[in-house]
């Protein structure tokens, strides 16, 4: 049997930051979206330009406090050829960035950013 990986989930309070901010932060692109005002919830896919994995933005329109992320999740991961541009390009839009790190003995091959919800992402040198 084989399996694929289809997307990831992860729940926001303001939807139009959220999705503005994995555009412009991480060049992704809105690739679906799906409303459900009778239910009270929205559903934003958004992937790269090979389109072979997506991240799902859930917007419950009723949630009144942002959510617990929890202490299981850890982090998404995405690559890029130019690490210290793009670390410089996330510190000049004002994102919550880490320093360059590396894995004891080796140089410094990424880094971490954290969207508007409180979610890290890893980005990696390619």
């Amino acid at each position: 049997m084989k399996y694929k990986l289809e997307h990831a989930c992860i729940r926001v309070m303001d939807l139009d930051k959220s999705v503005d901010f994995y555009k412009k932060a991480l060049s992704l692109e809105e690739v679906k979206r799906l409303d459900y005002p009778d239910y009270k919830f929205t559903l934003v896919y958004l992937s790269d330009e090979n389109k072979n994995f997506e991240i799902e933005i859930t917007h419950n329109y009723d949630t009144e406090k942002p959510y617990e992320i929890g202490n299981g999740f850890s982090h998404f991961a995405l690559t890029v050829s130019d690490l210290e541009g793009s670390r410089e390009f996330h510190k000049n839009m004002g994102i919550e960035t880490t320093d360059l790190k590396g894995l004891p003995g080796e140089k410094p091959k990424y880094y971490f950013i954290t969207d508007p919800d409180g979610y890290k992402i890893e980005i990696i040198r390619s």
